[in-house]
């Protein structure tokens, strides 16, 4: 892969340093009185999700980082962790539980993914911004509260539980909103 020069650095940079893929997520050019202009970088890696700083002179280059994002299907889970499908070759790739962390609290099996590859290894993947689930589990309302902003646990179909507005009740659809679990709105059929 080509060099990228500290002229190019700039926020969504793929890059790699010491073996690993890197994200960079912030750039800042400071130029002092005296001496050569510099780039202090926050970089996020890609396998770990660790960051690190690094400041770079005016004139450095660092090696760009082979990255390919790409349109998936998570397809199932089987004993080592979750298996993906590419949508573009139909490749199936696995990535440990470790890997995946809180990202799969609802991911339902043929959901649509984005992956992200290094060196054409999958090392990681972005579920759908919302889904669409069924309670299967939450205590009835209880009657006369009708206070504005009451809310009761649900259970929902993979087992996570969500925090409900006290109207919802089994069976019912609703939207979650994946990276932070919480309710959004109740989906009629």
């Amino acid at each position: 892969m080509a060099s990228v020069n500290t002229s190019d650095f700039k926020k969504g940079v793929k890059v790699i340093i010491e073996g690993d893929p890197y994200d960079m997520i912030e750039c800042n050019f400071v130029k002092p009185g005296k001496g050569q202009a510099l780039y202090k970088t926050k970089l996020r890696n890609l396998i770990k999700g660790t960051l690190l700083d690094r400041t770079y002179k005016s004139g450095d280059s660092v090696e760009g980082a082979d990255i390919r994002y790409g349109k998936g299907q998570y397809l199932y889970r089987d004993g080592s962790g979750y298996v993906f499908m590419d949508n573009e070759s139909y490749e199936q790739y696995a990535l440990t539980e470790e890997t995946c962390g809180d990202k799969t609290t609802f991911l339902q099996e043929n959901a649509p993914v984005e992956l992200l590859f290094w060196n054409e290894q999958l090392i990681d993947m972005t579920p759908p911004a919302h889904v669409v689930m069924t309670i299967t589990y939450t205590e009835p309302a209880a009657r006369g509260n009708t206070a504005t902003n009451v809310t009761k646990p649900a259970t929902v179909d993979t087992g996570a539980e969500v925090q409900v507005p006290a109207f919802i009740n089994e069976g019912d659809k609703i939207k979650i909103d994946a990276a932070t679990g919480k309710y959004v709105e109740r989906v009629k059929e």
